[in-house]
């Protein structure tokens, strides 16, 4: 089975487990992420339904399971060697030669899932390498781009990382060569920290998005989603029947865009936004983050709506 039947199924679950503490949700959840090779993310898993659940039989088939992930990731950490995910060629410190770019990573067995990713720069003209471990590691399909973001003339580096986890959040780093050394500029955690939002249903069949970073409001317009969907929390004359809040989910992608054609690249952030359970989209928020000199500020942000059927 390919990649995206585990995330689909992975996100089936994460919603179910949502909507009800149902104990057999968590064990096919932990039996997903085995199946799609995240073991570490399988005995994560496995921790929180220990917590959450009262269920006897499932404690004992999931310490069961945890043994064995243990055992599995154990020996894999030991025979497991890096290799290389991807690579791109680009001038890094500006010296006019072009460096070699590398994302290595250890391979986790049958399954699309890499380990220990690690930036490699080396340096052509000193026939140097530098190694730069990343905190979040793990994931799917690591990439590469290489582009100037700070206007300094040279490339800069932008790594992505699929999590597979549920939403389609993504890792994200960039990294610029800065005053003779090799520095991160941007950090997808710290983003996901400072833009926050709330998100609340409306009377009427709208919901409102607040960008408390931004202090900007947006209105969504919910018609769209259907009768059958606005039968269910609103009454006939457009009056919500309870209070429903939703939420912005983390940074979910990342891409380089040059709007201005200057041969500068702006990052544009996607942000998905949920109603009333994670698979329940409302739209994105969409973030223009624009170099400044000292970090990656806002130069602009809307919100993008689904269309529905005429």
């Amino acid at each position: 089975m390919d990649s995206n039947y585990f995330r689909n199924a992975i996100h089936y679950y994460h919603t179910k487990l949502q909507e009800t503490n149902n104990p057999s949700y968590w064990y096919y959840l932990v039996d997903t992420q085995v199946k799609a090779g995240l073991r570490n993310e399988a005995l994560q898993t496995i921790e929180q339904a220990l917590l959450h659940s009262k269920s006897e039989p499932l404690k004992e088939r999931l310490l069961e399971t945890k043994e064995k992930l243990q055992e599995v990731v154990s020996r894999e950490m030991n025979s497991n060697r890096p290799t290389v995910v991807s690579a791109k060629r680009g001038d890094i410190d500006g010296d006019g030669t072009k460096d070699s770019v590398l994302l290595t990573a250890n391979k986790t067995p049958d399954s699309p899932f890499w380990e220990n990713i690690t930036l490699v720069v080396h340096n052509e003209r000193t026939n140097q390498s530098q190694q730069i471990p990343l905190k979040n590691n793990s994931g799917y399909n690591p990439t590469l781009f290489l582009g100037d973001f700070t206007g300094n003339k040279a490339d800069d580096i932008l790594i992505v990382i699929d999590t597979g986890g549920s939403g389609g959040a993504i890792y994200s780093y960039v990294f610029s060569y800065i005053n003779g050394q090799l520095r991160q500029i941007f950090d997808s955690d710290r983003f996901n920290e400072e833009y926050q939002y709330s998100v609340n249903y409306q009377d009427q069949y709208k919901a409102s998005v607040i960008s408390q970073k931004l202090q900007e409001k947006y209105i969504l317009d919910l018609t769209y989603k259907g009768k059958e969907y606005l039968t269910e929390i609103y009454q006939e004359n457009g009056v919500l029947k309870a209070p429903i809040e939703g939420w912005v989910n983390p940074l979910s992608g990342l891409y380089p865009i040059d709007f201005n054609r200057d041969g500068t690249y702006e990052l544009q952030a996607y942000q998905r936004i949920a109603g009333r359970y994670n698979a329940d989209s409302l739209g994105y928020v969409q973030t223009t983050l624009k170099w400044n000199g000292q970090i990656f500020g806002p130069d602009q942000q809307n919100v993008a709506i689904f269309g529905g059927n005429l």
